[in-house]
């Protein structure tokens, strides 16, 4: 008998396959349908609706966000091809903190949006956590840069619909202008990208960028890289691009501003880490290092952001200001490890740096919803001032919220402090000069950074409360109360008990 021949796969074969790698993304992009589908008909014509119908539309979402975790769980690594999709450690690793922060923003949620509106708030929450996991599954630039856009357009509405007031509407058009220019310089970058490399498969232009003989100037990838960390530095708020975080953080409910702090940043770093390795040539995260050019670049970032948050963040006396310098100064925190790259000497930037971004999620969001749980809907904490006395009126969200601010200021025995101190090592032990000033500034910036919670807690404690927490509010927001509850935790174990996180960022840079 002759040999079969190959038969090469279909389109069909190949549409499979792509299926096969989006499954936890297929769930929640399904369930988004059925809210903006059904959510209309369950509200009259005036906007009235049932009492408690806000509870529905959230245990739906904590269903759809656990399916897409039981499918994340059983998804394997897979060698990235010529399809839209990969699925690799980064893959592995970001979905596991998209889908965790998706049920923490989903309980913080819960109470902060009427009946009638509920239904759209969480599509538009499970919309954005399905688009975070495709920007960091894309094997295409056109997917990356789709992905993108899935957290944008559900980001804009999320905001504007808990609350409609004028500062909502301003939160919400500063946002929405700044990330348009956002997304144009990104996708000018991009299609440099695709000029320069004359494919828009990631794969593809990895390899062409390695390849020696590939008669290209250099310098080209660099002029579109260059535009690409501008247009993600919106995302992640790292100076000069940080302007409109505090009068966006300041203007809406404590839930969005809690989505603001983790999620582009999230997206911000899954995509620079997967644009910056292809474009520059390097198979795996394992051995990228940037280049001069590019270090330089994102250590002069990283100062300048880490100094702007932090000493600005001194002055303020609205806490969601206050929480706003704050997130950019740990988007500073983070570039260190960025500008490091994979320091095959020592610590790795990459590994720390995913390392400090799953623990600073945790973090962040932990201090948003005790705050949330702390007030009320109708009259939540915006005033530094209006914590004094917390740990006498309200001492068990008090001291949950202690320690979840004790990590954000790496101070013992919280997981923040071994995420700074995990930054630190890897610029220190790099050896070059600049890893070293940045290590030094690092140190620096977690000193001022820890004065300003300090006072959070100094108010809580140290502080008598006001009369009109004398009473103490009463508890409208109990799936608040549950997520401030379960950071809080996380913050102690990663403390204790590190070495698991650890070793899936670790494996995510070797790979």
């Amino acid at each position: 008998m002759e040999p079969s021949s190959i038969i090469p796969p279909t389109i069909y074969d190949v549409i499979n396959q792509a299926t096969g790698l989006i499954i936890p993304e297929i769930i929640l992009l399904a369930t988004v349908c059925l809210m903006f589908l059904a959510g209309p008909f369950l509200v009259s014509e005036t906007g009235q609706a049932p009492a408690g119908l806000r509870h529905r539309w959230g245990i739906l979402s904590l269903l759809a966000l656990s399916c897409a975790f039981v499918a994340w769980s059983n998804t394997s690594v897979v060698e990235p091809g010529a399809g839209p999709f990969r699925s690799d450690a980064l893959v592995w690793y970001v979905r596991g903190l998209s889908l965790t922060a998706g049920i923490l923003l989903t309980l913080l949620l819960w109470d902060q949006i009427d009946d009638g509106k509920a239904a759209e708030a969480h599509a538009c929450l499970l919309a954005i956590i399905a688009g975070t996991n495709f920007v960091t599954i894309a094997n295409d630039l056109v997917t990356v840069f789709l992905g993108l856009e899935l957290v944008s357009i559900p980001t804009y509405v999320l905001l504007i619909l808990p609350r409609r007031d004028w500062k909502a509407r301003e939160a919400t058009i500063k946002y929405f202008l700044l990330s348009i220019f956002s997304s144009a310089l990104v996708l000018y970058g991009l299609s440099w990208v695709f000029g320069i490399a004359g494919t828009t498969n990631l794969t593809a232009i990895a390899a062409r960028a390695a390849d020696v003989q590939f008669d290209v100037d250099r310098g080209m990838f660099r002029i579109a890289m260059l535009l690409v960390i501008a247009g993600l530095s919106f995302r992640i708020t790292a100076v000069p691009f940080h302007f409109y975080a505090p009068d966006v953080f300041q203007g809406v409910t404590s839930s969005s501003a809690a989505m603001l702090s983790f999620i582009p940043k999230l997206v911000g770093f899954s995509a620079l880490l997967r644009l910056l390795s292809v474009s520059f040539g390097a198979t795996s995260l394992a051995v990228w290092t940037p280049s001069e050019v590019v270090r330089f670049i994102l250590a002069v970032l990283a100062i300048a952001t880490m100094f702007v948050g932090n000493l600005l963040a001194l002055r303020q006396t609205n806490i969601l200001r206050l929480l706003a310098y704050s997130s950019i100064a740990h988007a500073g925190y983070m570039l260190v490890g960025l500008a490091v790259g994979a320091n095959l000497s020592g610590t790795s930037g990459i590994a720390a740096l995913l390392f400090y971004v799953a623990i600073y999620g945790v973090m962040t969001l932990g201090v948003f919803a005790l705050l949330t749980a702390a007030g009320s809907f109708t009259s939540p904490i915006k005033m530094l001032s209006e914590l004094s006395g917390l740990g006498r009126t309200q001492p068990v969200t008090a001291l949950l919220m202690a320690v979840c601010v004790f990590g954000l200021s790496g101070l013992p025995p919280t997981g923040g402090f071994l995420g700074k101190l995990n930054l630190f090592l890897a610029a220190w032990s790099d050896g070059s000069t600049t890893s070293r000033v940045l290590a030094i500034v690092l140190a620096v910036n977690a000193v001022i950074g820890a004065s300003y919670y300090l006072r959070m807690i100094g108010l809580m404690y140290l502080e008598p409360s006001s009369a009109e927490q004398s009473t103490g509010p009463a508890m409208t927001q109990p799936a608040a109360l549950v997520a401030g509850m379960f950071c809080a935790a996380a913050t102690l174990i990663v403390f204790v008990s590190p070495q698991w996180l650890w070793d899936a960022a670790t494996l995510l840079a070797k790979s």
